[in-house]
């Protein structure tokens, strides 16, 4: 694999990793307000993701980052945050067979975002995967 396709090995680590987020959210739920599991999650989060920085010397000072991606980052963590409050509680709900695939809609919408607000360039095979998406998950939940 190329160096420029790091990016491949990433993206399917991070589908592992989310498919598993599913089966411990679920089973870490029982008996717990969701709120709270989500909560607590976040926290663990914040340890891992702190260590790592940490071992790899990644720390900056905050005044050297520029309010643009302050305001990014900030926003983009609000909708994280938003995102798994509505996710756990949904696993709470429901059955991860009819969430996951209902929550990976999540693909086909930043698509659509990404062509409306980034500019990037909607292709067949793009437009193709996304209804495919949909078209799955509405099948998934709806039978």
């Amino acid at each position: 694999m190329s160096p420029s396709s790091n990016w491949i090995a990433f993206a399917l680590a991070s589908a592992v990793f989310a498919a598993l987020t599913a089966i411990f959210g679920k089973l870490g739920v029982v008996g717990i307000n969701s709120n709270l599991a989500t909560f607590i999650r976040t926290i663990v989060i914040l340890v891992v993701i702190a260590g790592i920085v940490t071992l790899r010397g990644e720390w900056r000072s905050p005044a050297g980052i520029g309010m643009r991606s302050w305001l990014f980052l900030v926003l983009s963590a609000i909708a994280t945050g938003l995102s798994w409050l509505c996710y756990y509680h949904a696993l709470q709900l429901g059955p991860v067979s009819k969430v996951a695939p209902l929550d990976k809609l999540s693909v086909a919408l930043a698509i659509i975002l990404g062509v409306l607000f980034l500019g990037e360039t909607l292709t067949w095979p793009a437009a193709l995967g996304a209804a495919l998406i949909v078209a799955g998950s509405i099948i998934m939940v709806v039978f």
